[in-house]
């Protein structure tokens, strides 16, 4: 299967898996992997890997934004096969582990079923197991803050709201954010072409994840890689400007 990929920035591809995507940046016979794609996506993701010349073996570390499904799929399953550590913010670790959930609701989504692109949605993410349990049983937080020491130096930037622990990386040698849910480009659920935040049903704390955008703007970057959607060329300032016109 090849999958859907895109080179970015030198050593840097963005991957579309199945409604979400994941980051690889590699260094030498090293990478770092920012999220997993669902659980479904896992052929996909090793293939990803070996279409850029690495290896689930070769991944330094997983890094993930936030621990829904359609980020965390494969997070255990690196761990627990290759021993790679898997990293979240602090706030975002026992989110991880599922000691609990924060995750649009049934009831949520009924009510909106009524929008555009709501019920195929649903019917995917069954399909790919948006609602299978796959904590990861030893996740990590960040080390040390500011730069990891890991390909890409990647710096974890916390933006609440979407979760509670909810994390940005921004690469500042190549001028790239990660930005997962915190800022995305597109979703199956959206009529908003271009940068935006999620729609509200699936965000925790909404109020929180719009005042995030003030974070995000304060990154200079000019390459967004966001978690749904493809990727955004032009200042992350004025992306983050653009989602919060949006949502107002």
């Amino acid at each position: 299967m090849r999958t859907d990929m895109r080179q970015v920035a030198d050593n840097t591809y963005l991957v579309h898996g199945s409604n979400t995507n994941w980051v690889i940046v590699t260094e030498g016979d090293a990478a770092t992997l920012v999220d997993t794609g669902y659980p479904g996506d896992r052929q996909r993701l090793l293939d990803s890997l070996a279409e850029v010349g690495s290896s689930p073996e070769a991944v330094a570390a997983v890094l993930i934004t936030h621990a829904h499904n359609d980020h965390l799929g494969s997070a255990e399953y690196l761990r627990r096969t290759y021993g790679t550590p898997v990293h979240l913010h602090e706030a975002e670790v026992p989110h991880a582990r599922r000691e609990f959930l924060h995750q649009v609701t049934v009831g949520q989504v009924l009510r909106n079923g009524w929008r555009p692109g709501v019920l195929p949605w649903v019917v995917h993410a069954l399909r790919v197991g948006g609602t299978a349990h796959v904590p990861v049983t030893a996740p990590e937080a960040f080390p040390v803050t500011g730069a990891l020491d890991l390909p890409g130096r990647p710096v974890p930037v916390h933006t609440p709201g979407h979760t509670k622990g909810h994390a940005v990386f921004h690469l500042p040698d190549i001028g790239v954010v990660i930005s997962g849910d915190a800022l995305v480009s597109g979703h199956r659920t959206s009529r908003i072409r271009g940068p935006q935040l999620l729609p509200d049903m699936f965000h925790h704390e909404h109020a929180q994840a719009l005042a995030s955008l003030a974070t995000l703007e304060r990154l200079d970057a000019d390459i967004l890689l966001p978690g749904h959607g493809p990727v955004h060329h032009g200042p992350v300032k004025l992306a983050a400007q653009r989602a919060r016109e949006h949502a107002l």
